[in-house]
């Protein structure tokens, strides 16, 4: 457990554990939460209650910082000022999201021959040296940990911070708990996925028994960010195709059940269940996948953009 330093460590530790009995924190927001306590007991060490100025600057936008990094950042402050207030604990106002201006960024468009290409060079990677822990898990875990993003549409955190307890591998349902935001959700594998994951978590169990996490480092931790993209670029680049990143696997799951579903009567109800397997708080987020493809916004567009308006309305709730 973190050990705080201000006034507040009563309160945090409070509000910490209630959030984890409830199994709905993250380790970004703990560790949001610890710097704003680091940050309290620099800069207000004889502080007895929370004010607003404290809040307002650490969540003041850093010169170097995106809006969407800043929301990210200060999520762990609005929720925790939130808790503090609804039992009388604080009069401090939360503070609020700075809405993101769209981006420009096209995410790479998978062609099929790049994905055969990029998972056959998955499914090749070699042990160079025999006795080493690390490449053995590697060559096992980099083919089920992709094909696991492709295959499910899951965030690059959600999948590498999954805990085994979160997966139930004679139903195939997962359990999504290390998410963006405080929002929990399930996915369902389909059967081929959820066959390679017990194969992998048979072979794992080899090498690591008791494992916290799904996906386990030799620590018995879970792999980190650079993990991720490393691999990721280091097969990818082997391809000789254009500049790509490990999280277009998720924009691909997105658009490439979007496209399938061109022209469909029941697209409605499709289009709730990837909303939710995908983790949006709401269906404009996974409106704005229409933007990538564009035959499908000129059918929405033509047939129901003012029904579906209605009932998706702009929001103002961050959700990246």
């Amino acid at each position: 457990m973190r050990e705080y330093h201000s006034f507040l460590k009563p309160l945090i530790e409070q509000f910490v554990d209630y959030r984890n009995i409830s199994n709905n924190w993250n380790n970004t927001n703990d560790s949001n939460l610890f710097y704003f306590d680091a940050f309290c007991a620099k800069r207000f060490p004889d502080a007895g209650e929370l004010q607003q100025v404290m809040v307002d600057l650490w969540c003041e936008t850093r010169p170097t910082e995106r809006n969407n990094s800043r929301n990210t950042r200060i999520l762990a402050i609005r929720i925790f000022t939130q808790y503090l207030n609804a039992r009388d604990l604080s009069k401090v106002n939360p503070p609020e999201y700075v809405v993101e201006k769209p981006s420009s960024y096209i995410p790479h468009p998978f062609t099929t021959s790049e994905l055969t290409a990029f998972f056959k060079a998955c499914d090749s990677i070699g042990v160079k040296k025999k006795h080493s822990w690390v490449c053995k898990t590697r060559q096992i875990t980099v083919p089920v940990f992709f094909r696991l993003l492709f295959s499910s549409g899951l965030r690059t955190n959600e999948a590498r911070l999954l805990r085994t307890e979160n997966v139930d591998l004679e139903t195939g349902v997962v359990s999504i708990v290390n998410s963006k935001g405080p929002n929990q959700h399930y996915i369902v594998l389909h059967e081929s996925m959820l066959q390679l994951m017990i194969n992998y978590s048979r072979e794992i169990r080899k090498l690591i028994k008791n494992r916290e996490y799904f996906f386990p480092t030799k620590e018995n931790g879970h792999y980190s960010r650079d993990w991720v993209q490393d691999n990721f670029e280091s097969i990818w680049n082997t391809c000789g195709f254009e500049h790509a990143t490990a999280y277009e696997l998720r924009h691909q799951y997105a658009t490439g059940n979007i496209n399938k579903w061109i022209a469909e009567p029941n697209f409605g109800s499709k289009f709730q269940y990837l909303s939710k397997s995908m983790g949006h708080s709401c269906l404009e987020s996974t409106k704005r996948y229409y933007s990538l493809i564009p035959e499908f916004a000129e059918i929405l567009q033509i047939t129901s953009e003012a029904s579906f308006n209605e009932i998706t309305p702009e929001v103002d709730e961050y959700e990246d």
